[in-house]
């Protein structure tokens, strides 16, 4: 412990010292050895002081007592030695090392360790303790010490040890092991991860995963919200039904009901669901796509292979994308049916109705009278909100068949036949991983290596 900072020493090495010791003696499991010089009163020792001040039970402090033989004429440290001046929990002893005569005379260990015992095995005063003097024998109390704590900690330290092994192992598996060479063994692992994948994506159209909810989103919210913004007020206005149905009639007027007029206006009034239709298809095809992108950053296998994360990106949209289309050619498909043949009860429901309030023996007197004009648009309104309540239903379950069943059932399926015909080499571009991972892997796997080579030191010399 330096107490004052000499010539070239910064004026910090008393704390820095001070700072340094009590960051090693203040471990609980750290062996301290308070050395101390029998020439000095150990009341002041600044050995024991700190010692007592991390270990006040004593159970890790070993006192030791050097210069023995420079002590005053008359004075000896026995009391010190037996315990009885202040006691450790640990026997006091006492050492002779080598002088600095001797050091400047080269003289060995080995004789200053003979001359050590010589000492206490003459001296009057510590010869019935010379057996448990000397450096030799504090040596031989440190290892036993030190190998009965040890042994007392081998349970918890392989417990550690263990624990470790299986943080390492699991973080291993988490990044995959290394990949195998041959093509046979490559296709496999790329199987693998598109399954891990395909798992994902199902499980967040399926609810096990948050995302699926947004295609019933668009099928509760946005279809309805859309189709109540349809402009049937304007196209089927007293003027535009007048303008339609007196085109429609041509050179002969109708006799009871206008048929062709009631065919335009019908035809132009479904021709609005296209839009509401297409934009269902298009929002469910970015909900899909979301959940791919989601899913693939989900995917734990996937995340040391950027390479086939993108292979795999560009497979699913591209299925997507067919899948929409189709979807698309569906829903116009149903439009377009519902135009092309209209319901014959409708029709034959409108000579009785055009016949309510009207004179039956003049029917063309006035084919444009706004009564009759407003009937016909209040007929063609009733028979456009029947049909817009069955496309209510029919275009989610439509857009459902073609979209989101069909990437459960065959999302990659094109990608899997193409993966199927590449060669070794291209395959293996397709498991090039991230340098950051594969250097980590390097790591943990060497880590491993050393964590289990110590559980067998131990367990070797555990049950010796």
């Amino acid at each position: 412990m330096t107490k004052v900072a000499v010539e070239g020493q910064p004026d910090s090495i008393v704390e820095d010292i001070d700072n340094m010791v009590r960051s090693y003696v203040e471990k609980p499991n750290c062996i301290i050895l308070a050395i101390s010089p029998a020439n000095q009163d150990i009341a002041t020792s600044d050995a024991i002081k700190l010692a007592r001040e991390v270990d006040p039970s004593g159970e890790r402090t070993f006192g030791v007592l050097t210069k023995l033989d420079l002590m005053d004429k008359g004075t000896n440290a026995a009391d010190v030695l037996e315990g009885r001046s202040y006691r450790l929990q640990h026997p006091w002893v006492g050492m002779v090392n080598r002088s600095q005569a001797d050091i400047n005379k080269n003289v060995d260990m080995i004789a200053a360790r003979r001359k050590e015992r010589e000492y206490f095995e003459t001296s009057p005063d510590y010869g019935h303790l010379a057996n448990k003097m000397g450096s030799e024998y504090l040596a031989k109390l440190l290892s036993k010490h030190l190998e009965s704590v040890i042994r007392a900690r081998i349970p918890s330290i392989l417990s550690l040890i263990n624990k470790t092994i299986n943080e390492i192992e699991a973080e291993l598996d988490r990044l995959g092991r290394p990949i195998a060479v041959d093509a046979g063994a490559q296709l496999y692992t790329i199987l693998e991860m598109c399954r891990a994948f395909d798992r994902v994506f199902k499980e967040h159209l399926d609810g096990g995963r948050p995302g699926g909810d947004r295609i019933y989103g668009v099928f509760n919210n946005q279809l309805p919200a859309a189709l109540k913004k349809l402009p049937f007020d304007r196209h089927l206005s007293l003027q535009n039904v007048r303008k339609v149905v007196s085109e429609a009639d041509g050179y002969q007027p109708h006799l009871i009901a206008p048929e062709q007029g009631y065919r335009r206006l019908i035809d132009g009034s479904l021709g609005f669901f296209k839009g509401p239709a297409e934009a269902s298809v298009d929002a469910v095809h970015l909900v899909l796509k979301e959940l791919v992108r989601k899913s693939i950053a989900e995917t734990q296998e996937l995340k040391r292979f950027p390479s086939l994360q993108t292979d795999i990106a560009a497979a699913a949209n591209e299925a997507l994308e067919r899948f929409r289309d189709d979807s698309r050619k569906t829903i116009l498909r149903m439009v377009e049916m519902e135009s092309s043949y209209l319901t014959v009860e409708f029709f034959r429901k409108l000579p009785l109705d055009s016949e309510k309030g009207s004179n039956p023996t003049a029917p063309t007197v006035d084919r444009y009278n706004e009564n009759h004009l407003r009937r016909i648009g209040s007929n063609v309104s009733s028979y456009v909100g029947m049909v817009c309540e069955t496309m209510k239903n029919s275009i989610p379950k439509a857009v459902v068949y073609c979209q989101v069943r069909e990437a459960k059932r065959s999302l990659l399926d094109h990608f899997y036949a193409q993966v199927g015909r590449r060669e070794k080499k291209q395959l293996g571009a397709m498991l090039d991983e991230d340098p950051s991972l594969m250097e980590k892997r390097e790591q943990l796997a060497k880590r491993l290596e050393l964590y289990k080579s110590a559980r067998d030191e131990i367990d070797s010399v555990s049950w010796r």
